[in-house]
Formats: C-alpha cells, structure tokens, sequence
C-alpha cells in the first residue's frame, strides 16, 4: 500500500524522498506499463502547479513518440520525432525545459492551458525509451531544481523498465 508521505517544503529533500518512494512502489514489478503509470502518479501527486505529467514511448518503426501512461487532459497521441517539445528533447536525446511554450517554434499544444513544459528523455543501455513530459500552466514553473531531480528521477525509474 502506498502513503503519502509528508513533504519538507525543502525542494532537494522533497525531490529525493520522491525518488526513495518511486524505488519503493516500483520494486519487485516488472511490467513498464505498470511501472510508468506509478510514476506519473506519483510525480503528480508531489508536484504543484503542473497540469499534466506523463510518458511518450519511443517507436523505432515510425520513429514517432507515442502516447504511454499520464496524469491530465487527453493528449495528442503520437508526435514525430523532432517536431515541438518532446520530440526535439527525444531527437536531440536531452532534457528540454521551456519557460514559455508559446514561444517555442513549432510547439505542439496539447492543453491550451499549458504555459511551460520540461521533457527529460528516458534511456536504456544508451537506446531511447521514451519521455518523460510535465506540463505547468505557469509560465516559468521549471528551474534547475526541477530539472536536476527530474533526470535523477528518470534515471531511477529506467532500472524498473
């Protein structure tokens, strides 16, 4: 059964206990539909001001990014690589953090609300998975904080997929 625990209101410590938690709700399964569902859940339930939090799983064969377990409003379904936030951050297999996604060429908007987006690709033996997107209808909502332990966060969950 999972608890939610109480949070520090100190970002870093908050972040790792969110680590410490996905480890624990994700040990002993190893179905990835599974475990990515868990963890947008739980990234969800920790983060503020986010308006949608989930995975866009990498498709070799179309080389398209296609919609995989979230947290939000339904969303566009497959994105092609290289095309608007998540798959320039999955083409160029780094993290993407955007202040204003209005101002991004070329974003693709699946919420109208949002306002910001981070997207941190996920990687198994060097081989793209997929990525991890969240979505904030705050312009600015994601600093360097975020971004360091949202990577910490992916590289966690990649051993449970």
């Amino acid at each position: 059964m999972f608890e939610v625990e109480s949070y520090s209101g100190k970002r870093e410590k908050d972040y790792q206990m969110v680590i410490k938690q996905l480890r624990a709700l994700l040990d002993g399964e190893t179905n990835q539909l599974a475990n990515l569902a868990n963890a947008s859940a739980l990234l969800n339930q920790f983060l503020s001001d986010v308006n949608w939090v989930g995975f866009y799983l990498y498709e070799k064969e179309t080389d398209q990014l296609v919609l995989g377990p979230f947290q939000g409003l339904p969303a566009c379904v497959r994105i092609q690589n290289g095309k608007g936030v998540c798959g320039t951050a999955s083409k160029e297999v780094k993290t993407m953090r955007i202040e204003n996604v209005h101002e991004f060429p070329g974003h693709i908007a699946c919420d109208a609300a949002s306002q910001s987006e981070i997207v941190v690709p996920i990687l198994s033996n060097g081989a793209l998975l997929g990525v991890l997107d969240i979505d904030s209808p705050e312009v600015g909502r994601f600093d360097e904080v975020d971004q360091e332990y949202l990577e910490k966060f992916t590289l966690a969950l990649q051993d449970y997929l």
